[in-house]
């Protein structure tokens, strides 16, 4: 049993023939992935410290973190429900790159980048008041060479200021992208096939805005 605080609200009136879905995350992204494979949820982001510990390797990292979203938006929601919790993080050459502190910590990551392969890691976490199952994701993603005048124009578009590794690969960052090996969702933010898999296990099913 996870216990619940006292920071509860309230799910909408109506009947329920599946469990309600709770996304602890504030991505537009993610909601944006979640309505494509037509499963309705009610947005309750959280807040917890994103920092490695001194000996977690990425997988580690990233799977913990959507773990504790997950357990963080239970305890913040008190009601009987499906939280899902999720990060991302970029991987090269060993080193994890979250989102950019500032201008030149965005062309840094850029430049790391640039005509090289590199690591997308997205972890997925789904909690009840029973049991809490994840799974990390990773695609491997490869870069054209960038010159730092591509690097700066990016950073001053805005788009890369809240993107693990600095860029987006569903938006203007895409021309970055010259190959892809894994699944493209998860480098948007949620890996579908493996996240309708452990929804389903919750008895959340896809396409309910379908009506199917």
């Amino acid at each position: 049993m996870i216990d619940s605080d006292n920071s509860s609200f309230e799910l909408p009136d109506v009947e329920q023939k599946q469990p309600v879905l709770i996304l602890a995350s504030a991505s537009p992204r993610r909601l944006e992935l979640l309505q494509q494979i037509g499963v309705p949820c009610i947005v309750n982001p959280v807040d917890i410290p994103e920092v490695p510990g001194s000996d977690e390797i990425p997988n580690q990292f990233v799977e913990r973190l959507a773990r504790e979203k997950a357990q963080a938006g239970f305890q913040k929601a008190g009601v009987d429900s499906v939280v899902m919790g999720a990060d991302t993080v970029v991987v090269s050459n060993g080193r994890i790159m979250g989102k950019p502190t500032g201008k030149d910590d965005a062309i840094g990551m850029l430049t790391q980048l640039s005509g090289a392969k590199h690591q997308v890691m997205t972890a997925v976490a789904v909690v009840d008041r029973e049991r809490i199952l994840s799974q990390v994701v990773t695609t491997e993603v490869s870069f054209r060479n960038l010159s730092r005048l591509q690097c700066e124009q990016y950073w001053d578009s805005g788009e890369p200021k809240d993107k693990a590794g600095a860029y987006g690969i569903q938006g203007l960052g895409a021309v970055f992208v010259v190959n892809i090996k894994g699944s493209y969702s998860a480098v948007v933010g949620l890996p579908l096939a493996e996240t309708a898999e452990l929804l389903e296990s919750f008895g959340i099913g896809v396409w309910r805005d379908l009506g199917l």
